[in-house]
């Protein structure tokens, strides 16, 4: 198999989206670059001014930031698993899709904790989390498990990476010389070696099972943090596999649209193909549907119980003068309408998945903010005489700026990554070419070949 020929052939076809920056992208970089400078302005009037800019009070703690950390922590947990899976199975369809579920991974786990940070009144004592930790709190636990989390996320995309930054090393095509030793020195003098192809299996094969439970314990380690705590709607036993669930679930729809967006803006049709699509759908549908059954006991416990708190806990979700729309769109849009569309054949295509994905996505931020917002407000000792404000939680311009300052900080990554390494793996890409390339023993004799995919 040809793969070098292969590989330098590919990689010609997608240089041009590595080096050069068309119109719509730089205007698409803008559009993130102003929502990101507005988001800076915001903390700047955070810092100053303290958290009374906030909607946050002395009851309610926690508002859109928690429910920030907690969205991009889990769509970073499941570039991480669905990469680990995709790669133990060894499915040749996955290939196109690793490097995007590895910077998923990468950059969702570098922004979640940041909101963590704007929820700290003093940010200046932070380093005490490191020298006076209390050992029995799973908010340090959190802390040790996303740091090692976050490790083993770049391990594994640089790993993935490493043939693709050989190919770039090497390569005749003209680029500065600061950027070709940047590619010298990633590359890490791989040359393509039996042994190093060996060694490299082997190091991804032991990163991925040691990455899958890590993503599962992870998870849980942050579920308990709700789990354990005193409250209605939280003190509960579901928290852990839920919450695992949840994250999958809301990464696959991510990873559609990211999918989505690359393959329009790259037209990357002939690698990125509906086929793609589909499986992916089929993982959403299997994870909907588990993901439902969660979120049924979760409630129908709660309900059936009858206890006082727990009660005005669900009485406020399913009250339309109060969280009661948001409740039935996060648990109908977000579960029931992607089954639908995507399990009926007639219904199920690029953009139908896609529609879903995005709809799943949405509803699965308002989940979050479901589980956050509302046992804040009910807490278990009577309040009387207090301001409404202090009651009711309302997020502020400051939240919703730093909210999208986030967003755009990662599709800044995103696109900005996509510019060092090619966002569909070359050397992978080359690899399957070559193999459907070559004649298939059958009782036909004629040589089977199919076109790049």
């Amino acid at each position: 198999m040809n793969i070098e020929k292969t590989s330098k052939s590919l990689l010609k076809e997608f240089w041009p989206q590595l080096s050069n920056w068309t119109m719509r992208e730089l205007l698409w970089l803008g559009f993130w670059g102003i929502l990101f400078l507005f988001g800076m302005y915001a903390l700047y009037v955070q810092v100053t001014e303290g958290h009374i800019v906030t909607g946050m009070r002395d009851h309610v703690i926690w508002g859109v930031y928690i429910v920030n950390f907690i969205f991009f922590i889990g769509i970073g947990y499941t570039g991480a698993i669905l990469g680990g899976f995709l790669h133990l199975f060894d499915a040749e369809w996955r290939k196109p899709l690793m490097r995007m579920a590895a910077l998923m991974t990468v950059i969702s786990v570098i922004i979640g904790p940041l909101y963590i940070l704007l929820c700290i009144g003093r940010l200046d004592r932070l380093y005490f989390l490191f020298i006076h930790p209390r050992l029995q709190s799973p908010i340090v636990w959190d802390v040790v498990a996303v740091m090692t989390f976050l490790v083993g996320g770049v391990l594994f995309l640089y790993l993935l990476a490493i043939r693709d930054f050989a190919i770039l090393a090497r390569t005749e095509e003209t680029m500065p010389a600061w950027r070709r030793k940047l590619y010298q020195f990633f590359s890490a003098g791989f040359i393509n070696t039996r042994m190093q192809r060996r060694d490299l299996k082997l190091a991804l094969n032991v990163l991925s099972f040691i990455l899958i439970p890590t993503v599962i314990i992870v998870s849980s380690v942050l579920s308990w943090i709700f789990g354990m705590t005193l409250r209605p709607g939280w003190h509960s036993t579901i928290f852990g596999p839920y919450f695992v669930l949840a994250a999958i679930y809301t990464g696959t729809g991510v990873m559609v649209l990211i999918m989505y967006a690359f393959r329009k803006l790259h037209k990357l049709e002939a690698y990125i193909q509906e086929r793609h699509f589909v499986y992916l759908g089929y993982i959403l549908i299997a994870l909907g549907a588990g993901y439902g059954y969660f979120t049924f006991s979760e409630y129908l416990t709660d309900w059936y119980t009858s206890e006082k708190w727990n009660a005005e806990v669900i009485h406020k979700l399913m009250d339309l003068n109060q969280y009661g729309w948001m409740f039935y769109f996060a648990n109908f849009a977000g579960i029931l309408v992607p089954i639908i569309l995507i399990g009926i054949p007639k219904f199920r295509s690029i953009n139908t998945i896609t529609f879903s994905a995005a709809l799943l996505v949405l509803a699965m931020w308002f989940k979050r903010y479901l589980i956050i917002v509302p046992t804040l407000e009910s807490p278990l000792l009577p309040m009387q005489d207090i301001r409404p404000e202090y009651v009711h939680y309302s997020a502020t311009w400051v939240e919703w700026a730093l909210t999208g300052a986030g967003i755009a900080m990662f599709m800044i990554l995103f696109k900005l990554a996509s510019k060092f390494i090619p966002i569909v793996p070359v050397w992978e890409t080359a690899e399957q070419i070559e193999k459907e390339k070559k004649p298939v023993v059958n009782n036909n004799p004629q040589p089977v070949v199919s076109s790049p995919s």
